[in-house]
């Protein structure tokens, strides 16, 4: 590969925003058929790099050339036109018309001017899907379709302009895993044909499994580029946060005191069924297991949510009764949900509303929202938990994924809670804000907090917790010490064969 022409050859390219400078002299050669992953906190300038490429943005200096040519990309629509294509993770359409419309809008031949040809349009935009191996009617409307589809016709349309250099900006996130399985094999083929992809993730299980090459950004310069199977995992987290995998996964010490939290024969028919175990304060205890084990249901049930039909569940040994989420929070429990887009933020309401979101009492003692109080409330919480954002009047919907987690566990902490229910607290977030969630979660099993940790990430597990629950189709299969715990004994006791042969 080092002796092939780049498609794409940059040299110092730097951006600078008002003072600001984001970007700083990167020099990145990208060949013909290969799927190069851009890796980096928020904020490393992965993603402006990419936009650059893309037309989005115009480098403050430096150098682009495409396949030996020297450019320059004024506009989304010029970098078209040169064949690179940038898709978002929203994909960006025309909900109202069709597919076939939406692939032969922007190519500039006219083809909607005057008569349109319907059914050439038709057979083109089948042509395209067919392609792809993928079956979507192309006469529905953008409207119907799910993210992945919106996606396949967003590739779909690179195809129809014959784009050399396809930009996926986080394309997995809103997709399933049998989505992502459909989208890496279009991605393989495509570099198969000799195109060449640029994948953005903060996945790196995703990263290693399709990626050939990988980019490390970090405060705005490249770090480093290798072929993936050159680096581990904690050789690119070291080199995408600047220190040692072993030095952010740790766990805090802490005293274990009392029982905080109890669950006694918990079930739910069709969810879960006779779950028991016990949280103290200043226990991190990890709940793992399979998707579609039950470990969200569990914690949902706890709360209130959607309660149990039989068992009990016990605050510092008193057995309560929580039929809603108002009962777990007057008790003194916090969830923080696995979904925060839909069960975590109210996206269009500001940071300081969504902090507050959880003390009425302290900002409206007397019914009427005392905006001063919620402010100071609001502040203290981004400062102590280093939220970056504009305006504590920003819509939260704008803030990273990381920020927006942070300000849930804000909301939460504003109402001092004894127990704190993690549901997947780091899905979603980039290394750099895992390892400040790290140390939170220690911090606050250190000052005598329980904490339920549900979590899909074994390593977290293994690093963060006292204890493991097991959970396996519904059912508690085992409980873990932390000294005991490794990925095979946790994964023997979620994977329903792997136990049944131990039986055996």
């Amino acid at each position: 590969m080092p002796d092939a022409v780049p498609l794409i050859a940059a040299r110092g390219i730097s951006k600078q925003f008002a003072a600001i400078e984001v970007l700083r002299d990167v020099d990145l050669d990208l060949f013909p058929g290969e799927i190069h992953a851009l890796l980096g906190e928020n904020g490393a300038g992965k993603s402006t790099f990419a936009k650059i490429l893309a037309g989005v943005h115009r480098p403050s200096r430096g150098t682009l050339a495409l396949a030996g040519e020297p450019i320059e990309l004024a506009s989304p629509h010029a970098a078209q036109r040169r064949g690179i294509t940038l898709i978002h993770q929203e994909p960006i359409s025309f909900p109202d018309l069709s597919v076939a419309e939406n692939l032969v809008l922007g190519r500039g031949d006219g083809s909607l001017l005057g008569r349109v040809p319907w059914a050439e349009m038709t057979r083109e935009a089948r042509r395209l899907m067919d392609l792809l191996g993928v079956r979507i009617d192309v006469t529905l409307p953008m409207r119907g379709l799910s993210i992945a589809d919106q996606q396949m016709v967003e590739i779909a349309r690179a195809l129809a302009s014959d784009s050399r250099l396809i930009i996926m900006d986080e394309p997995t996130a809103p997709l399933t895993p049998k989505e992502v399985e459909t989208l890496f094999t279009i991605a393989r083929r495509l570099r198969d044909e000799g195109r060449t992809i640029i994948f953005i993730s903060h996945r790196l299980e995703e990263v290693r499994a399709l990626c050939d090459r990988v980019t490390i950004f970090r405060d705005g310069a490249r770090i480093e580029t290798a072929p993936i199977e050159a680096l581990s995992d904690a050789d690119i987290i070291r080199l995408m946060i600047g220190r040692p995998l072993k030095e952010y996964m740790h766990k805090e010490k802490a005293t274990i005191g009392a029982v905080a939290l109890a669950v006694e024969n918990l079930s739910l028919p069709g969810y879960f069924s006779d779950i028991s175990f016990e949280v103290r304060a200043g226990e991190i205890v990890g709940l793992g297991g399979l998707v579609g084990a039950g470990r969200t249901d569990v914690a949902r049930a706890i709360f209130g949510i959607a309660p149990a039909e039989s068992g009990r569940v016990l605050v510092e040994g008193r057995p309560v009764t929580i039929a809603e989420p108002s009962d777990a929070i007057a008790l003194g429990l916090a969830f923080v949900p696995e979904d925060r887009a839909v069960a975590g933020i109210f996206r269009s309401l500001s940071v300081e509303q969504n902090i507050s979101a959880a003390v009425p009492a302290k900002i409206a003692p007397g019914g009427v929202i005392r905006r001063s109080v919620e402010r100071a409330l609001a502040m203290d919480a981004v400062k102590r938990l280093r939220i970056r954002l504009a305006s504590l009047r920003q819509p939260i919907g704008e803030l990273s994924g990381g920020n927006q987690q942070k300000a849930i566990l804000a909301r939460w902490l504003l109402t001092d809670p004894k127990v704190l229910i993690l549901d997947e607290p780091t899905r979603g977030i980039d290394i750099g804000v895992k390892a400040e969630f790290y140390d939170m979660i220690g911090e606050l099993a250190a000052s005598g907090r329980a904490i339920l940790l549900i979590s899909s990430e074994l390593p977290e597990l293994l690093a963060l917790c006292d204890r493991i629950l097991v959970m396996a189709e519904g059912r508690l299969t085992a409980d873990i010490p932390r000294a005991e715990a490794s990925q095979e004994v946790v994964m023997s006791a979620a994977v329903p064969r792997v136990r049944e042969a131990a039986a055996a």
